[in-house]
């Protein structure tokens, strides 16, 4: 039995299976326990771009590293959907989000989209930053979905005691493992998207977005919507990884 009726707005959520033929289509087939009702908040377009990046984000800011009031969490590849749904996440629970970006270009929009400080990584001592803007603390949470040398930079940035959790692999180089880890009492952890297998926490993830985030007047990032049938060039720009939010495709 399902709670929704024919011709309910709804939203398909990440991770669920077995979505065994796709979601690129006018029509498309999943189970009821992928679908939740959109949010009246929300346009179509911006309820698409809503839960893969939120849910992402949800389990290792407020699950794992339980970010509170006054935690300063370190967010690389900030301009991403999963790093804008963090920056929003990461307020909503008090916190104070510092985004890292490779580039100066995207630094003013992301202070606009709620970043307290920006620390281009390209230009700038990640760790200096990061000590600057706490009076010599460090973080106490880094978000990571870099790997590599990124994270052992990350590791340098946090304060004693702090975690870093990582959920990507961007980058394919290998992570020099800090020796004053142990030390400094740090903490590594990997996150997947577990919500396919763990109901509780996709309901509890859920609750969160639309009770926190949604209802706080958040809107999704959108950087560029296309057609169905332009697929294929929504892809391309997406290779490109010059936007920032989400590409939507509109049957």
């Amino acid at each position: 039995m399902t709670a929704f009726e024919r011709g309910d707005a709804v939203t398909v959520l990440p991770g669920v299976r077995p979505l065994r033929f796709g979601t690129y289509g006018e029509t498309i087939l999943v189970p009821d326990v992928a679908v939740v009702a959109q949010p009246p908040e929300l346009s179509a377009v911006e309820a698409a771009a809503l839960w893969v990046a939120h849910l992402t984000a949800y389990a290792p800011l407020v699950e794992i590293a339980e970010v509170g009031p006054g935690d300063v969490v370190l967010i690389n590849a900030a301009s991403s959907s999963v790093g804008l749904a963090a920056i929003s996440i990461v307020r909503r629970l008090n916190a104070t989000p510092v985004a890292l970006t490779r580039t100066r270009r995207k630094a003013d929009l992301l202070l606009r989209l709620g970043a307290e400080a920006v620390i281009v990584t390209d230009e700038e001592d990640v760790v200096g930053r990061t000590h600057a803007l706490t009076a010599g603390a460090g973080a106490w949470v880094a978000f990571d979905a870099v790997a590599g040398p990124a994270l052992t930079t990350l590791l340098h940035a946090l304060a004693p005691g702090g975690i870093v959790v990582q959920y990507g692999l961007l980058s394919q180089e290998p992570m020099l493992f800090p020796l004053d880890v142990s030390a400094r009492k740090l903490t590594i952890t990997g996150y997947g998207l577990d919500l396919a297998t763990d109901t509780e926490l996709r309901r509890r993830a859920y609750r969160f977005v639309k009770d926190r985030v949604v209802a706080g007047a958040f809107r999704p990032v959108v950087a560029d919507t296309f057609p169905l049938s332009a697929a294929a060039e929504a892809h391309a720009v997406l290779e490109r990884n010059t936007h920032v939010g989400k590409i939507v495709l509109i049957p």
